[in-house]
């Protein structure tokens, strides 16, 4: 399947020659604006596969551009551009960019590039992804623990005959064990 593009460049010129190198990898550019806040607004709008930002743009730079894509999770995004001080490097990784390339890009650099920006956003999504069932899986632990000592204390069960008094209800409810434990939780503050 064909990777849309968005792509926010200042200089026509350049942004039309990328826009035509892009194509003529494969890349589909579902849109080409030449400032930040453009950027952002399209990128909430088409949610591309990728984003590709100049950094000295009017209105918003790149990096800010950048930053705001990221943390609303719109799509993955690439750096390109004439300067590579430290600070802007700093930026960027803090902006949690993917990639980072200097101008004047080279064609042999540019798929590359795309791909790294692409395989290092999903692989990045997958964690995140991980984390979110981790942090649940022990939530939803801590809350069983409490439910079995209600029932431990209050009906004098073993810790495993809780547990299966718990899992019980879950089947029998058809819902998680979660939910049970927490209305455990419930009555037993009321």
């Amino acid at each position: 399947m064909q990777k849309r593009i968005l792509l926010a460049e200042d200089e026509t010129l350049i942004r039309m020659d990328l826009k035509e190198e892009l194509t003529r990898l494969g890349f589909l550019v579902v849109g080409d604006v030449g400032d930040g806040v453009s950027a952002v607004n399209m990128a909430r709008e088409l949610h591309p596969d990728l984003v590709i930002l100049d950094i000295n743009m009017p209105e918003m730079d790149g990096i800010s551009a950048a930053e705001i894509i990221s943390k609303e999770k719109l799509a993955p995004t690439l750096l390109l551009t004439a300067y590579n001080n430290p600070e802007l490097i700093e930026r960027a990784k803090a902006a949690r960019v993917q990639n980072y390339l200097v101008k004047p890009w080279n064609q042999s650099e540019l798929k590359p590039a795309i791909e790294i920006s692409l395989t290092r956003y999903e692989d990045l999504r997958q964690l995140e992804e991980k984390v979110d069932d981790l942090e649940d899986q022990l939530q939803t632990r801590k809350v069983v623990e409490k439910a079995k000592g209600i029932l431990m204390e209050k009906q004098g069960l073993s810790e495993s005959e809780a547990f299966r008094r718990i899992q019980r209800a879950s089947m029998n409810s058809r819902r998680s064990m979660r939910e049970v434990a927490e209305a455990i939780l419930l009555a037993n503050d009321l």
